[in-house]
C-alpha cells in the first residue's frame, strides 16, 4: 500500500536519489577525515559509511527470497573490524579508499532498489520494528541513508541536510505522527533523534513506523 501525502509514495528511485545525494556530499573529503567520529555516533565516519552499506544490502536481500516472513534474518555471519563498532555483513576494502566505499553503497542501494520495485506490494519482510511491505523498505532504506549522511557531514564538515522532497516522503511513510513544523529535512533529523529545538527536546528513544499504512 502507498503511503499518503499528497500521492508520494516510496519507490527505488527514491532510494538511488538518496544514495546519490550522499555520494555528492561526502566525495571529495581526504582519507584521513574519515577516522573522525561521525556527528554524535561511537563510530567514525568510514565505519558508519560501512554500516550504511549493511543496511542497504540485508534490506535487499530479505525480498530475494521466495518466502520472506519465513526468515527472521539471512544468516550472513557478522563480525566487527573493532570493540564497540558496528557489526556488519559488509566492509569496504581500504585500498580502494573512501571513493572505494561509496562505490559500495552505490551498488548496495541500487540492489535495495531492484529488490522494492520487483517485489509484490503486499509482500511483506521481518524488522525488528515489524514487518514492512516493500515501499516500507524503501523509505528505511532512504532514512538510513538520509541520517547517516547528515552524521558522516558533521564529522567531515560538509553539508548534510537531507533533500526536502526525500525527508517529506519517508516521513509519512515511517514517522506520520510527527509534524512538520518548520523544514520536512528538521522534523526528520528531530524524528531520528538527531537535532532537537526549543519546543521539541531531543528524541533519546524512537522507532518508526513499518507497518504498510492504511489509505
Amino acid at each position: 500500500m502507498s503511503s499518503e501525502s499528497g500521492g508520494a509514495s516510496v519507490r527505488g528511485e527514491h532510494v538511488r536519489e538518496a544514495v546519490a545525494h550522499c555520494v555528492r556530499t561526502v566525495s571529495g573529503v581526504p582519507a584521513a577525515r574519515w577516522r573522525v567520529p561521525a556527528g554524535d555516533l561511537e563510530w567514525t565516519c568510514w565505519e558508519t559509511l560501512e554500516h550504511l552499506a549493511d543496511d542497504l544490502l540485508t534490506y535487499a536481500l530479505r525480498f530475494g527470497l521466495a518466502h520472506p516472513m519465513g526468515v527472521d534474518r539471512v544468516p550472513l555471519r557478522m563480525s566487527s573490524d573493532r570493540p564497540g563498532g558496528p557489526a556488519n555483513v559488509v566492509f569496504g576494502d581500504r585500498a580502494a579508499g573512501p571513493e572505494g566505499l561509496l562505490t559500495v553503497v552505490e551498488a548496495c542501494g541500487g540492489l535495495l532498489a531492484a529488490a522494492v520495485d520487483g517485489a509484490p506490494a503486499t509482500v511483506l519482510a521481518p524488522h525488528v520494528f515489524g514487518a514492512s511491505d516493500p515501499e516500507g523498505f524503501a523509505a528505511m532504506g532512504v532514512t538510513e541513508t538520509l541520517v547517516h549522511t547528515y552524521d558522516i557531514a558533521r564529522g567531515v564538515q560538509r553539508d548534510g541536510a537531507p533533500p526536502e522532497e526525500l525527508s517529506r516522503r519517508v516521513l509519512a511513510r515511517l514517522f506520520p505522527d510527527v509534524a512538520i513544523t518548520d523544514t520536512a529535512s528538521s522534523a526528520l533529523l528531530w524524528a531520528t533523534g538527531r537535532v532537537e529545538s526549543p519546543e521539541r527536546p531531543r528524541r533519546t528513544d524512537w522507532r518508526w513506523h513499518g507497518a504498510p499504512l492504511v489509505p
